[in-house]
């Protein structure tokens, strides 16, 4: 199979990110089954390939695997000449894709986004790891409530906890935290809510590995369920919904759940998203990449005509003739 090259910016402290961690883990699960290597594009780092030194080398046949949201549309632009995968996570940059790069999705709600904007692209599925350390202890609980600062909207900060507080113990973390499942297992409720926090941004939340791991470590999950949370969320099931309606009726469901054992954790609802399963898709999806580049190295160009904008305003100003024609003809 040809080289995966996975690109990001650098992997020093200032690109710390989920983004970065979930890139980092495909890649590690891709260096046991072939030939895989980070590349980095903005910071020069010891020990790796950096982007501007390959595009000096001879054409490789190594894929170029993009995944920086604000970076995409530049990268796909510079390495237009090579086979490029657009890995995406979040979904809202407002960039087109070519249609002979192929994009693996990381939730099902981006799949669905890509199916529509980009039909006629090669489209897979294939989700971030849970890393095994992320599971249920079943050890004693200190913390009642858990609100990581990032990302959480300020009903969770300013209005939801200042109330929780007087009648439970709320952890609020705002510092680096060397060992996230330490944390949850130390938790017995995680608030999550992130709808905000991407609103404002104009992109959405790509995953949400978070809430999933801390379901995994046997926390009770309160969360919103905006873009990719809606792929294994199910509230009423598997976690409830925070913000909901009023202030105090969020309170009252903590404070109910706090007082029962949450269900525990389906194996099969947790194996889509562990190392062993997500290996096995990602060696079916490398396989079928391969065979794509192949028959478009021997066909440069399809003839499948993409859903460029010009073409949806052409077939809309169709559609309407065709309406009016019809309530002309009922007229006569």
């Amino acid at each position: 199979m040809r080289p995966l090259y996975f690109l990001v910016p650098g992997t020093s402290q200032r690109f710390h990110c989920g983004g970065l961690w979930a890139e980092l883990k495909i890649l590690e699960l891709a260096q046991s089954l072939g030939p895989a290597e980070l590349v980095t594009y903005q910071q020069r780092e010891p020990g790796r390939l950096f982007l501007g030194d390959l595009l000096k080398q001879p054409p490789t046949r190594g894929i170029f695997v993009v995944s920086w949201g604000f970076h995409v549309a530049r990268l796909l632009q510079q390495l237009r000449s090579h086979p490029v995968v657009y890995h995406a996570h979040s979904v809202g940059y407002g960039f087109a894709i070519p249609a002979g790069v192929p994009i693996i999705t990381v939730s099902r709600h981006s799949l669905g986004y890509w199916g529509q904007k980009a039909p006629h692209v090669p489209l897979y599925y294939l989700p971030n790891v849970i890393s095994d350390e992320f599971t249920n202890r079943q050890q004693p609980r200190d913390i009642d409530v858990l609100i990581m600062a990032r990302k959480s909207s300020p009903y969770l900060l300013q209005q939801l906890a200042p109330k929780l507080q007087k009648y439970c113990r709320v952890e609020v973390v705002d510092y680096f935290v060397p060992s996230l499942a330490d944390l949850f297992n130390r938790s017995r409720i995680y608030l999550y809510d992130s709808a905000e926090y991407w609103a404002v941004r104009g992109v959405s939340e790509g995953f949400g590995l978070q809430p999933l791991e801390a379901l995994a470590c046997g926390c009770q999950v309160f969360s919103s369920v905006n873009g990719g949370l809606a792929d294994y969320l199910d509230p009423g099931n598997n976690c409830e919904q925070i913000g909901c309606y009023d202030t105090g009726y969020d309170v009252q469901r903590i404070l109910q759940a706090l007082q029962a054992p949450p269900p525990p954790v389906a194996h099969d609802f947790l194996a889509e998203y562990r190392a062993p399963q997500v290996r096995v898709k990602l060696q079916r999806i490398w396989q079928a990449l391969d065979a794509f580049f192949d028959y478009r190295q021997q066909h440069p160009k399809g003839d499948i005509a993409p859903l460029t904008a010009q073409r949806l305003w052409r077939r809309r100003i169709q559609h309407w003739t065709s309406k009016v024609q019809q309530l002309l003809k009922k007229w006569q």
